[in-house]
């Protein structure tokens, strides 16, 4: 069996308790001569601590030992079963090695008298009985922190690795829509198509900056969503119209990163476009740190295929994100999603 550490409770605890511990055991072998003979001050009670060490890192060992073998909190049972064994493999042998040794040598005139033996195990059994209790209790206190930072671990790693799906699923919706628009453009309006191309690799640029932590302040997305919208101006010119009205105090709070392109683009997907009638989208803060994106219903003739990709990748994001709020609200006028904002604690306040 291979040396090993003591935990800090058991170390402590030891040294503290051994003083007392000595002092009775030595009360046992020599009765009232513990108060009048100052040879066992000096050199019994040294003697019985130094015993004592040996009898400690014994079983300082043997409870590793046990750990490893039953080291799950659903072995608990077998674990204090394995440890209550000490009585018989370390602390009795401990109690009759002292024993043995002070009578065999007589030291301080000792001899051994019956009754001492069965004092010495019920100190023993008292002693080990209390320690083991407390060391189980610790043990036990430590795996579930343990558990419990593994399982935050885990839930981290699964929230990254969700969000890295949720923008795998995005990125490529976003650039597919992007080049439909693009390659019906070119065999319109070429020089219109060589624009869109340009604010087009702009756009992507800044999408693939702001995308990698998954959240973006509602400043950035508002500049993306201005940038955005200029693509949109290409294609559809003053059929499609954009309102932001922003609280300068929301700029650094969060948000999942692309929230208002998805919602823009499902707007423009979902609804007709014409000068006459133009879709306008309106992108404002309200109290109670809530953003607004809110754009009038104007339902396509024939409905456009639909595999609600935007929606649900926001919806999963604010679960990941464990953020309540997010509000979908229809009717026949208006088409409205509510945004909780994020707190940044890394905000800088001025």
């Amino acid at each position: 069996m291979k040396l090993v550490r003591p935990p800090k409770l058991e170390l402590y605890s030891f040294l503290f308790s051994m003083p007392l511990i000595s002092a009775i055991v030595n009360l046992i072998l020599y009765d009232d001569r513990l108060w009048k003979d100052y040879r066992v001050w000096v050199y019994s009670i040294p003697l019985i601590y130094l015993i004592g060490i040996f009898s400690w890192y014994s079983h300082v060992l043997y409870a590793d030992w046990i750990e490893r073998k039953y080291p799950e909190l659903n072995q608990s049972r077998q674990r204090v079963l394995g440890k209550a064994m000490v009585l018989f493999f370390v602390m009795t042998p401990s109690i009759l090695l002292i024993l043995f040794i002070y009578d065999r040598f007589h030291i301080l005139e000792y001899q051994f008298q019956d009754d001492d033996l069965f004092k010495g195990l019920l100190v023993g059994v008292g002693v080990n009985t209390i320690f083991e209790t407390l060391y189980e209790a610790d043990y036990v206190f430590s795996k579930m922190k343990q558990s419990a930072r593994e399982k935050e671990t885990m839930q981290e790693l699964a929230v990254h690795q969700d969000f890295d799906t949720l923008k795998n699923q995005v990125n490529p919706h976003f650039l597919f829509n992007c080049l439909n628009t693009l390659s019906s453009l070119i065999s319109v309006d070429k020089k219109r198509a060589e624009m869109f191309l340009d604010e087009l690799s702009k756009v992507y640029r800044y999408l693939l900056k702001n995308n990698e932590e998954g959240v973006s302040t509602v400043a950035q997305e508002i500049r993306f969503i201005e940038s955005y919208f200029n693509l949109l101006q290409t294609r559809y010119g003053n059929s499609v119209q954009l309102n932001v009205q922003i609280d300068k105090r929301y700029d650094p709070y969060l948000l999942p990163s692309l929230t208002l392109q998805l919602l823009v683009e499902n707007a423009v997907k979902h609804n007709s476009l014409s000068k006459n009638n133009p879709l306008v989208i309106d992108i404002f803060t309200v109290a109670g740190n809530k953003l607004v994106v809110s754009n009038n219903h104007q339902p396509l003739t024939v409905k456009a295929n639909s595999t609600k990709v935007g929606l649900k990748n926001i919806k999963s994001k604010y679960s990941l994100l464990k953020q309540s709020g997010f509000l979908v609200m229809a009717d026949d006028k208006n088409f409205t999603v509510v945004l909780p904002l994020i707190w940044n604690p890394q905000a800088i306040k001025v």
